[in-house]
């Protein structure tokens, strides 16, 4: 059986036509940034562009966070977004990791506040696995990059 996607691949489901494809993945990349974009861009000399909004809670915070990051937890971006937040500046917002929906509720709450939002794909989980420093109240922390989540001889993924 096929419609106009195409055949049915996995679940008996046709993949959609190439232009909702492109349509939807394009949207994607509207929406979502990853580890390794957000981290090569606060490398640059220079600004970013956008702020990074880490909405956990606070002992959360204190095990471990992107350095240069704002902590606010996503209860708290109603009444305190307007003092932390410049609305002109893009905010990347990251929680726990992929098992966890709080970066998408924190965007959900700055972008009903008026701010453009992305949520970044993997959270601090994924930042820690690929190996980028992070802050805790010790101080800066490494971790070796997981060949999981990083290439084991390179930087660059190549995607």
């Amino acid at each position: 059986m096929e419609d106009e996607g195409g055949p049915e691949v996995g679940g008996g489901v046709a993949p959609a036509a190439p232009a909702d494809a492109a349509a939807y993945f394009r949207a994607s990349l509207v929406f979502h940034a990853d580890v390794s974009d957000v981290a090569a861009a606060l490398k640059a000399d220079g600004d970013p562009g956008f702020v990074v909004l880490d909405s956990r809670s606070t002992e959360s915070w204190d095990q471990g966070h992107i350095p240069g990051a704002i902590h606010l937890p996503t209860a708290l971006i109603a009444a305190q977004a307007e003092q932390l937040l410049d609305k002109n500046v893009p905010v990347v917002t990251y929680c726990w990791g992929p098992g966890c929906n709080g970066a998408t509720r924190a965007a959900l709450a700055l972008a009903e506040l008026g701010h453009q939002v992305k949520e970044m794909l993997g959270g601090f989980e994924y930042w820690a696995r690929e190996g980028f420093a992070f802050e805790t109240w010790q101080g800066t922390e490494r971790r070796e990059a997981d060949p999981l989540t990083s290439p084991a001889e390179s930087a660059d993924c190549g995607c």
